[in-house]
């Protein structure tokens, strides 16, 4: 079929909004057909949604990208992650967040998509859709993340144990057949070691030990109105400068107790401010 008749057999005009009309992952469960999903990497860097024209935030605020990385971009919605490499979350918010950030950092960001929105055709489909994008366009900065298969939920969670032990956040699941939906989607999924969640600094225990003379826990209280402490994954710069009151943090936990306290909790990064 030519590639101008897939285009209008499975495009609808795009959608101007504040807010681009994004998917939304829900959790991996067990009691599915692993083989009937494609998997990919979770990567750590930051959502956005090209719209045609513009590079907008998930609350459509439009990143400071230079001209020049996205004009071989296609004239469709793409969603995707600004992303650099494993570990460097920070690095690439920090860039794509300001009107500071250099053009010669921007140099260093690839697009990685992974859907198209404003496509009616199933997962399975826009992949093929997705690649013939990438293939055609001379940009470097365009690229799609990779997608494969697994027989079985024990090779899944292989696979899981390598992208965590070289540094990675986890895995999504997309089944096949899937449609693209601006809303939560139970068609699609991520699986990761740990859960992550929010919480607003409430003050400080005092570092003992080696870290005397520094912050040794922060007290945080979350949505559900639960306070507790988070006294890991803090570099010693963090606790030496750790987040001021009042401001909220991202944190990861396995679980919770009796008493509905997140478990074996760690600090994982301030909230991301969205570019003005």
């Amino acid at each position: 079929m030519p590639f101008i008749l897939l285009f209008v057999l499975f495009f609808t005009p795009l959608l101007h909004a504040n807010n681009p009309p994004i998917q939304l992952a829900t959790k991996y469960h067990q009691d599915i057909i692993v083989n009937h999903y494609w998997v990919s990497e979770k990567l750590d860097g930051v959502r956005a949604y090209w719209n045609g024209q513009h590079l907008i935030s998930r609350q459509g605020n439009v990143f400071p990208a230079p001209k020049w990385f996205t004009k071989d971009f296609p004239n469709i919605a793409l969603d995707g992650e600004l992303w650099i490499a494993r570990g460097t979350f920070e690095q690439v918010s920090g860039i794509v967040r300001t009107q500071k950030g250099g053009e010669q950092d921007w140099k260093k960001i690839s697009f990685m998509i992974f859907d198209l929105p404003s496509s009616l055709a199933a997962f399975t489909q826009r992949l093929t859709i997705m690649e013939k994008f990438v293939n055609n366009s001379p940009s470097p900065y365009l690229k799609m993340i990779h997608q494969q298969k697994f027989t079985s939920h024990q090779a899944l969670q292989i696979k899981l144990d390598k992208v965590i032990e070289g540094g990675g956040e986890g895995l999504m699941l997309h089944h096949i057949n899937a449609y693209y939906q601006v809303k939560r989607n139970q068609d699609l999924m991520k699986l990761k070691r740990y859960d992550d969640a929010e919480a607003v600094v409430l003050g400080y225990t005092a570092g003992k030990g080696k870290h005397k003379g520094r912050m040794g826990a922060l007290l945080v209280k979350n949505a559900q109105g639960v306070s507790f402490k988070i006294g890991t994954g803090f570099t010693d710069e963090e606790r030496d400068n750790p987040p001021a009151i009042g401001t909220t943090i991202t944190y990861q936990y396995i679980g919770f107790t009796k008493n509905g306290v997140p478990r074996f909790t760690s600090y994982l990064r301030l909230r991301v401010i969205n570019a003005p």
